[in-house]
């Protein structure tokens, strides 16, 4: 678990750095950039539309994680619009839990402790 936190720690720091010299640099309205390259149907909107597939399917995860309740889908919407650094602190913070592992990890606490050594 300890690598695991590092490297999350790591990705945390490096992306907060990238975007504060990108915010320093273009400003911070982002939209018009990464939906402009989608609708120009050019490899930079590829790459946004398959990124914001992952940004899709790491907000279903917490929002399943957490049993589709409304704390899940309220920490959905960060997940989405959050990227790398709002699924950094998440993990971050689940896995600083006592007795967490990786199957409570990605199964959230409920279905871990129903499904034990699965």
């Amino acid at each position: 678990m300890t690598v695991l936190r590092l490297i999350l720690a790591a990705w945390l720091i490096i992306i907060t750095v990238y975007t504060l010299f990108v915010v320093a640099e273009h400003g911070i309205n982002l939209f018009p950039a990464f939906f402009g390259d989608i609708a120009a149907m050019g490899w930079p909107g590829q790459f946004n539309m398959d990124f914001m597939g992952f940004l899709f399917l790491s907000a279903t995860w917490v929002a399943w994680r957490h049993h589709f309740s409304p704390l899940g889908w309220l920490l959905a919407v960060p997940a989405f619009f959050g990227g790398i650094p709002f699924l950094t602190v998440y993990l971050l913070v689940i896995t600083r839990t006592p007795g967490c592992d990786m199957q409570t990890v990605f199964l959230g606490p409920q279905r871990a402790a129903a499904n034990p050594g699965q």
